[in-house]
């Protein structure tokens, strides 16, 4: 019995091993395989990992059908039209192919020189200064692709890629949704209209929802130059945010600042804890500017100050809350230096101007107002700023 099984199965083995060993199971493994093929090498060729030759080839072939236009109609082919290859080369090809598309540009102009004659006999020739331009065109686009390749970011991906980046330091400076009898508001604006600023908020509602915590950082820079590091210290702080009790989050990310080791790798923060039930809020402070809280029951703006130093100093610092409620009508305000403070004004008389400013959105419930003061204190300051409300509603 055994044996007779152990026969059927080798000739069903035998049959499938004829099976696929037929032509149309072979040329189906083949367009598989060159289907795969051709998919990774699309996708490398995206990521800047795949060979340039298809656009190099490419490239190669502009030239003769710019070299016979411009030697048929010199008048509406200029000789230096040859730059725009060029300038596609340093695009999308590496250095050492754009060595192969030069030698071709130079090969070209000998050409066109050649057969149109010497440029003193009349326009549309060769000249000295259309040698210049292709020269410099293409020392230009040699820099850039040098500089692509050091990176390792093609420029199909390189502008997504800083996108991304963007889009991913806005979400994570969304605020939660709050619940009824609750408002806030938000605005950021980087510094000289860029797109990547040194100020970020991460924030998280913990205790099953009913605590609400916010921080809000100042990173040592601005504009593009802190927005790299504003970016890797949005998304650590978003993980220490809610995953350690508060009073740990600023001992943990001064040494998770410690420990990047960065020249200039200081920042400052200021961290609030709201009770969303009772409006009861602690505010710790790594050498931020106060926080401001209205009054609805005066008018009047006071100043809540928590102690502590700058992050990044030095290890063992020591954050001392303050304490504070926040009743029906009242608004907390958090902020950046670059609201209040620039070169023809000290910050006291930034937080007044600040304060007069906000007054006059007090009959509206602030909606809408942080975008809006911050153009009226501070539109033309070169510096990143961020401003924060946080309103319970009457």
């Amino acid at each position: 019995m055994a044996v007779r099984r152990e026969g059927r199965e080798r000739r069903e083995q035998r049959a499938r091993r004829a099976e696929a060993e037929t032509f149309p199971a072979r040329m189906k493994k083949r367009v598989h395989r060159a289907r795969t093929g051709l998919r990774k090498s699309g996708v490398d060729y995206f990521r800047g990992d795949g060979s340039d030759w298809v656009a190099l080839a490419a490239l190669l072939l502009t030239i003769p059908v710019i070299t016979t236009c411009t030697i048929v109609n010199p008048v509406w082919f200029s000789p230096s039209t040859l730059v725009l290859p060029i300038v596609a080369g340093g695009l999308l090809l590496r250095p050492s192919s754009l060595l192969g598309l030069y030698a071709a540009s130079a090969a070209a102009l000998i050409v066109e020189s050649a057969k149109l004659g010497p440029y003193a006999e009349g326009p549309a020739r060769v000249t000295p200064g259309t040698v210049l331009t292709v020269a410099a065109c293409g020392f230009f686009g040699l820099l850039i692709a040098q500089f692509r390749s050091r990176v390792g970011v093609p420029w199909r991906g390189g502008g997504t890629m800083l996108f991304d980046l963007r889009e991913r330091i806005r979400v994570q400076s969304k605020l939660p949704k709050l619940p009824r009898g609750w408002h806030r508001e938000m605005a950021l604006r980087p510094a000289g209209g860029q797109s990547f600023s040194g100020d970020f908020v991460v924030a998280a509602r913990t205790n099953s929802g009913r605590t609400l915590e916010v921080v809000l950082t100042d990173v040592s820079g601005k504009g593009m130059d802190a927005g790299s590091r504003a970016l890797l210290l949005s998304g650590a702080f978003g993980g220490l945010l809610g995953s350690l009790p508060p009073h740990a989050f600023l001992p943990a990310a001064n040494g998770y600042l410690l420990r990047q080791d960065w020249d200039e790798g200081f920042a400052t923060s200021i961290h609030l804890v709201l009770d969303l039930e009772t409006g009861d809020y602690e505010l710790l402070s790594a050498g931020h500017l106060p926080a401001l809280q209205l009054n609805a029951g005066t008018g009047r703006w006071e100043e809540k100050a928590a102690e502590g130093p700058l992050l990044g100093v030095y290890d063992g610092a020591q954050f001392d809350p303050v304490k504070g409620s926040l009743r029906p009508g009242d608004v907390l305000m958090l902020f950046t230096d670059g609201i209040v403070e620039s070169a023809d004004r000290d910050i006291a008389e930034g937080i007044d101007r600040l304060t007069g400013e906000a007054d006059r959105y007090v009959p509206g419930g602030f909606h809408g107002a942080a975008w809006h003061l911050i153009e009226a204190v501070a539109k033309d300051v070169n510096d990143d700023r961020a401003l924060l409300l946080i309103c319970r509603d009457i």
